[in-house]
């Protein structure tokens, strides 16, 4: 081996003592240190936790009645370990959860309030603004319920329903029905104060003038926005001076838009049915069409690929969360999920719509059906045997294991 070509006389003055005595010198210093685990913590991590706790207690600070609806104001619940509230961008939701009667049940809603709301050292808030749906077994049991001072569990905003400006047009028609007008409020709100920038359009359809939902907020937004928020009330059930008629289509999208646009959806199951078809005849790329979650399917009969012989029947499943085992019963018209939540065990849950993939469970044994249209899971899961009971329906006697977080 040949040698290294380097310059010595830099090595030269340099005694070999220290070195040599260097592991004496290492064993005092521990021997001198306290016996206490050395913990670190990162600035990562430590933003992570402020912006993506695992869950949020909320206090409810204030009950405004609106039109068929409730609008709750949601302060941090001191009391409970909650300090402050996560930023949130304008378009994400809440998945909250009550118990009710020894069920535990968690649904989404969309935050209907201004991003800024939730910044600064005090005074955060949220805002939820309900409305009693066909079937509501929570949001019944939440507008007769919830008072000033009670506590409430969430998970931190969630959810991609939301500008971006790699993807979505500069100007965006949003579609709205019913109390799907909460994410574009709080879109419209954000805009008005400068933490977003687009042009917003909103077609807003409602039954009648006296159903409005967050009427004042929005005509306040529009005139804040300087022209970058417009918003167009539609009426279905009544002709009135001012309004737009009939049900929001593709022509009545088309009047309105101007140049590249997104269309972004967000309402009731039936308008995205309509809408979907609509749509098509707009001729837009995939990425300028956006739609909310829908929330839970419903009875899965309504697919075509449903099996009519599993109608009417009910199933034993056994459920495996963390060292515990409860067997339980299922309606076949019924989800995983919501059997689960009914009998007391906690299924972690957001979106309710097959997408999030937060209750993601593995199906131990048993077959289930899963509706094409709001199967969210990943082609890995499908082979390997894992579903999202949020959207499985029980075809026979079953066994899942679920991972709550609680």
């Amino acid at each position: 081996m040949g040698k290294y070509n380097y310059d010595k006389s830099a090595l030269k003055g340099l005694g070999v003592g220290d070195f040599l005595n260097e592991v004496k010198v290492r064993e005092q210093h521990i021997a001198a240190s306290p016996a206490a685990e050395i913990k670190s913590i990162y600035n990562a991590n430590v933003l992570a936790a402020k912006f993506h706790p695992s869950y949020l207690m909320l206090k409810v600070a204030e009950v405004r009645e609106d039109p068929n609806a409730k609008t709750y104001t949601l302060i941090p619940d001191f009391e409970n370990g909650t300090e402050k509230l996560p930023f949130f961008r304008a378009g994400q939701y809440l998945s909250v959860s009550v118990e009710i009667n020894g069920a535990v049940v968690s649904k989404p809603y969309t935050l209907a309030c201004n991003p800024k709301d939730a910044l600064g050292d005090k005074d955060n808030k949220y805002k939820l603004t309900i409305k009693e749906s066909a079937n509501g077994f929570m949001s019944k049991y939440i507008l007769e319920n919830w008072k000033v001072g009670d506590s409430v569990l969430s998970s931190a905003p969630v959810g991609d329903f939301y500008y971006q400006d790699l993807r979505d047009a500069k100007n965006v028609i949003a579609v709205a029905g019913g109390s799907g007008i909460t994410p574009f409020y709080a879109m419209a709100a954000a805009i008005a104060d400068g933490l977003e920038d687009f042009n917003l359009t909103i077609l807003y359809g409602s039954r009648t003038e006296d159903s409005i939902l967050l009427r004042d907020e929005l005509a306040e937004a529009e005139q804040k926005s300087e022209g970058k928020v417009k918003v167009v009330h539609v009426l279905s059930d009544e002709k009135k001076e001012g309004f737009d008629h009939g049900f929001i289509n593709a022509e009545m999208i088309a009047k309105y838009a101007d140049g590249d646009y997104s269309i972004f959806v967000c309402g009731p199951k039936g308008m995205y049915d309509f809408l979907k078809e609509e749509v098509k005849r707009l001729e837009l790329p995939q990425r300028r069409l956006r739609f909310e979650v829908p929330g839970e399917f419903g009875d899965p009969a309504q697919d075509p690929a449903y099996p009519a012989e599993a109608a009417g029947k009910e199933y034993k499943i056994k459920v495996i969360y963390r060292d515990n085992e409860k067997e339980i019963t299922c309606k076949s018209e019924q989800t995983l999920l919501d059997a689960c939540q009914r009998a007391g065990i906690a299924v972690d849950s957001d979106c309710r719509s097959g997408s999030c993939g937060w209750c993601h469970s593995r199906l131990v044994s048993g077959d289930v059906f899963m509706p094409a249209s709001a199967d969210g899971r990943r082609e890995a899961d499908k082979k390997f045997g894992w579903i999202h009971p949020c959207v499985a329906y029980p075809l026979s006697d079953a066994t899942i294991e679920v991972f709550p977080f609680m």
